[in-house]
Formats: C-alpha cells, structure tokens, sequence
C-alpha cells in the first residue's frame, strides 16, 4: 500500500512570464525573516522573498531548483502558494559562467564606485545584481550535484 502524498497548487510568477505552475508537496525559499519551507495545509502567510535558491519537490517525489531575484510568497487557504517573482530562472536554464562572469563584472563596479563619487542609488542596483547572480550561481551548481 503506498502512502497519500498531499500536494498543494504552484505558481510562480515574473512580470515577462509565468515559470512554473504544478501541483507540489514542499517548496523551500528565502524569505526576509529566514528560508522557510511551505507543506501542504500551511497556515496563510505573505513574505518577502530575499534573492537565493528556491527548492520545490512535486507531488511525484521529482526535485526541482530555481533561482530567484526577490519578490514575494503568498500561501493562501486551500493549499495554494503563489510566488511573485522579480525575476525566476528553472536551474538547468541558468547558465553557470554568464552568472560568474555578470557577478564578476557587477564586483567589479562596485569597487569603482569606492574611488568614484558615492551614489546611493547605483550602489544598490549593483548590490542587487551580485545577489541575483549569486542566487544563479548557488541554483546551478546545486543541480549539477544532484544530477551528476
């Protein structure tokens, strides 16, 4: 006799497209308040979401990875969780050495910066880039070690 998996509707959501809608049993990710994972029959939350790695695993046991940007998480009544995303990448669409280099490239404007007149604004568009491409980096080097 195999057990009941209960599984909760997905979707995850960026202003250019949706990402992924499924049925899932857990999802992980980063929020502001700590990384947090959602199971089926969660109470409702809203949480902002940090830039980092986010881990779902479908109703049929498959494991999947994304990076994301920031945004926000909604688990709603009735099992439903719902991401807002700033940006989302699928791991196995991420490109390891774009992330390295375009964090690399973002690192080093940012040193300018400390020899440059000091805008607050650039300063945190810069730092926002690093932790997206780090997000990227971490999503694609983790699913290269899951798959082999």
């Amino acid at each position: 006799m195999s057990a009941i998996v209960k599984k909760m509707k997905f979707e995850i959501t960026t202003p250019e497209r949706t990402v992924l809608t499924d049925e899932i049993h857990k999802i992980t990710v980063p929020t502001k308040k700590g990384e947090i994972t959602v199971l089926p029959e969660h109470i409702p939350i809203v949480a902002s979401l940090l830039p980092g790695v986010i881990e779902i695993t479908d109703k049929d046991g498959n494991f999947e990875l994304m990076a994301v940007s920031g945004g926000f998480l909604a688990v709603m009544p009735g099992s439903k969780v719902v991401i807002l995303a700033d940006t989302a990448e699928r791991a196995p669409e991420i490109d390891a050495e774009k992330a390295e280099e375009a964090r690399r490239i973002a690192e080093e404007e940012k040193e300018r910066q400390k020899t440059e007149h000091f805008d607050m604004k650039r300063f945190a568009d810069v730092n926002a880039r690093i932790s997206k491409q780090l997000a990227r980096e971490r999503a694609a080097g983790k699913w290269r070690k899951l798959k082999g």
